[in-house]
């Protein structure tokens, strides 16, 4: 089914459900599998190990729209419903990594101390924060700003300073060009942040 809506600060004819767009999402940008954001690793389809992560954290957005915990923004806020379906800001990820990043800001951390061998993912827990690797740098920051400006989320100004360089060091590959237009195509609307690189 097409999955369509205009996100405006939370306005929507019909606020569309996360639960709803899980399928949509396996469906449209992998039905063949892909690449694990976090790894790089390919992955087939329906593989169980796989999930999907929001790179702007839900657990900001709850806070930002003071709405209470995720189930209860779900019953709620029609903007929690478009902000939390937004495919923009979905990208698949192995559960157990998508789970230790949890909603700790993305940033470079001193050293090398990757999460496990042939994965460049740093995840630094005293510190609070997660390091992804450089081939998927410009993704991450170009979902957050996005994120950022679609909705009028906050993004810490030191965070958005190396998110913007990311931007600019990462600029957006052929794959996700590819997401692009097929997220736009269901949603109507564009990541502005990768357009701009035309």
């Amino acid at each position: 089914f097409l999955l369509l809506w205009v996100p405006v600060m939370g306005c929507a004819e019909q606020s569309p459900h996360y639960l709803d767009t899980i399928p949509v999402f396996w469906r449209t940008l992998y039905p063949d599998g892909g690449e694990g954001l976090y790894c790089g690793a390919r992955f087939g389809a329906y593989d169980r190990q796989y999930n999907i992560e929001h790179v702007y954290p839900m657990a900001w957005v709850t806070r930002a729209l003071r709405c209470g915990d995720r189930q209860a923004c779900r019953r709620t806020s029609a903007q929690f419903n478009t902000i939390e379906s937004d495919m923009h800001n979905m990208y698949p990820a192995r559960k157990d990594l998508n789970k230790a990043r949890g909603s700790y800001p993305f940033r470079e951390i001193r050293g090398e101390r990757h999460v496990e061998k042939g994965c460049d993912l740093e995840i630094d827990r005293r510190a609070r924060a997660v390091e992804p690797r450089p081939a998927v740098r410009g993704d991450i920051a170009r979902a957050m700003l996005y994120m950022a400006d679609r909705y009028d989320l906050s993004i810490y100004a030191r965070q958005r300073r190396a998110l913007e360089a990311w931007d600019r060091e990462d600029p957006p590959d052929a794959e996700e060009r590819r997401r692009n237009r097929l997220v736009a195509k269901r949603q109507g609307v564009s990541n502005h942040w990768i357009d701009k690189h035309r």
